[in-house]
């Protein structure tokens, strides 16, 4: 099927808009962030961070841009910016989790949210897809559709086209430049979680849940140094509960070909009001936190990401 992105999209009858392609014309839908020399084997990465919401998604949504911003991962590409003033780069997203997911497979789509048959290679059966969260997701926050109607799938293709495949090629090419410069990567992907998660039956309500896909996307020693740090300045800490990561943490974490990937949430109610979206008190402690989080983590021996067990073959 050959879809263009130039075609124009009409929503319920009543408007033509822009195409997807020109949804971020003016903004960019992601941009990198970096020092003038990468002077560290670290890339941290903030996919759902972005906070541009296109005018015509939301001419598309029947949520107000409030109700809309509830998946976002708000202000985390500046909690975890002090890595950059460390000679660390940053991929950080301006398109909203809502338009488009990349911590999930490219064609991870609901065949129900859309008006024509999904293509046979999409993954239809997956667990996030059943729980409305995949490549171009259905809900935010707590169950709430993001759409009245079902899309074309048109749209889709063009999001994917137009953003995730960049995004993924971007990163993919500050990875494999890390590894080739330093002779291994470390990407430290960056998100948040709502305050009302709680783990186990304990109910403990974590500060930090650290996801290295249970030992397969990084090596132990970077697991256990990153937990000890948080632990260390007084915080409370989870390991792979609920969160081991996501596609992105799977997709790039191979430690056995020194490429490492770890997925770092903070509990919001940390730095901000998740009602009303603003920053609280809280914030500026938590960015100086990270910034030394992030400095020792970088001062760990370059042999702990090389020298790996064979165990982890």
């Amino acid at each position: 099927m050959a879809l263009s992105n130039d075609d124009a999209f009409v929503f319920s009858g009543s408007f033509k808009l822009k195409t997807a392609a020109e949804d971020f014309s003016v903004v960019p839908p992601f941009e990198i962030r970096s020092g003038a020399e990468q002077r560290v084997p670290f890339l941290f990465n903030s996919p759902h961070s972005g906070r541009h919401y296109p005018d015509r998604f939301l001419a598309m949504a029947r949520l107000d841009r409030n109700a809309i911003r509830r998946s976002e991962d708000c202000y985390v590409d500046e909690l975890f910016g002090g890595a950059v003033a460390l000679g660390a780069p940053m991929l950080a997203a301006n398109f909203p989790r809502a338009y488009l997911d990349v911590n999930r497979e490219p064609w991870e789509l609901d065949p129900r949210m859309f008006a024509e048959p999904v293509p046979s290679f999409c993954n239809i059966r997956s667990a996030r897809v059943a729980g409305g969260l995949g490549t171009v997701p259905k809900l935010v926050g707590e169950g709430l559709d993001i759409y009245s109607g079902r899309l074309p799938l048109a749209e889709a293709i063009a999001r994917i086209e137009a953003v995730y495949k960049p995004y993924h090629e971007t990163l993919k090419r500050l990875l494999t430049r890390t590894h080739a410069r330093f002779g291994f990567a470390v990407l430290i992907d960056c998100h948040s979680m709502p305050a009302s998660i709680r783990v186990g039956d304990s109910g403990l309500r974590p500060d930090f849940i650290i996801g290295d896909r249970f030992g397969m996307s990084a090596s132990a020693a970077l697991t256990e140094t990153a937990i000890g740090l948080l632990i260390g300045m007084g915080y409370t800490v989870a390991h792979n509960k609920p969160y081991a990561g996501g596609f992105i943490t799977e997709h790039y974490g191979r430690p056995v070909r020194h490429l490492h990937a770890l997925q770092i949430e903070v509990n919001r109610g940390l730095y901000m009001n998740e009602r009303t979206f603003q920053k609280s008190a809280g914030f500026d402690a938590l960015a100086d936190d990270l910034a030394h989080f992030a400095a020792d983590l970088m001062a760990m021996p370059h042999q702990d990401f090389i020298d790996l067990p064979l165990a982890a073959e």
